[in-house]
């Protein structure tokens, strides 16, 4: 009778400790579920028939931007966050009968950041200027954003440490671009380099280097994720 009621009490026993083992897991399970991921967009400049700046060398911004933007993504997402690119391929967008297919296109790009609920915006793009001295990536970030140039700062010096540009320049404020002006979060624009440079030119042009400014972005976003 003893070793019946001995074991009757061994599984209740181990009952009771599976239902509040899954009970615990469930409750794991619930709270992880309640905790959102970051949401990023990355936005490659131009496309389709605007090629943004022509590289001295031949090179097409909007080859280099989207080049870029893609390795971003696969970095980012590597972390977890969803990322959103406002084009992946060689479009722009705009519709063929757009009388205004510029204004078109930067329509359609603030639209999809206001609706994507994103928690930072990063626009991707190459400078150009008409003296061809000039070299380096700069972020710029909206005047009027504190949070935008906290991502400004976190950015500019992961190129710096990482990307290596032979000119380190430090991040600048902006109220006239129109993607900052108008996207409600946190927003940037990555200058990756001048494209009037012969030496940054080809360099922007490689796949090492598109990579290390790839890595050194997405590691400036997730620092500023972190921080908040």
């Amino acid at each position: 009778m003893k070793k019946i009621d001995y074991i009757i009490f061994s599984l209740i026993g181990i009952l009771i400790v599976l239902i509040g083992n899954l009970c615990i897991n469930q409750w794991v399970f619930a709270s992880a579920k309640v905790v959102p991921k970051h949401i990023v967009v990355i936005d490659p400049g131009h496309g389709g028939r605007d090629p943004g700046k022509v590289g001295v060398n031949g090179a097409l911004e909007k080859e280099i931007n989207l080049a870029i933007s893609l390795k971003i993504r696969t970095y980012l997402e590597q972390s977890d966050i969803e990322v959103i690119l406002t084009r992946e391929t060689d479009m722009g967008l705009y519709s063929e009968s757009d009388s205004n297919k510029k204004r078109a296109d930067l329509n359609k790009r603030a639209r999809i950041i206001r609706e994507s609920g994103a928690d930072v915006v990063v626009s991707i793009h190459q400078n150009s200027f008409n003296q061809a001295q000039y070299q380096g990536a700069q972020v710029f970030y909206y005047s009027h954003s504190e949070e935008g140039k906290k991502l400004a700062e976190y950015i500019q010096n992961e190129i710096i440490r990482y990307a290596k540009p032979k000119t380190e320049r430090t991040p600048k404020a902006n109220d006239s671009y129109f993607i900052l002006e108008q996207t409600p979060c946190p927003a940037v624009i990555v200058e990756c380099g001048f494209l009037s440079n012969w030496e940054e030119a080809e360099r922007l042009n490689t796949e090492e280097y598109q990579d290390k400014l790839a890595w050194s972005i997405s590691m400036g976003i997730k620092q500023y994720l972190v921080s908040q």
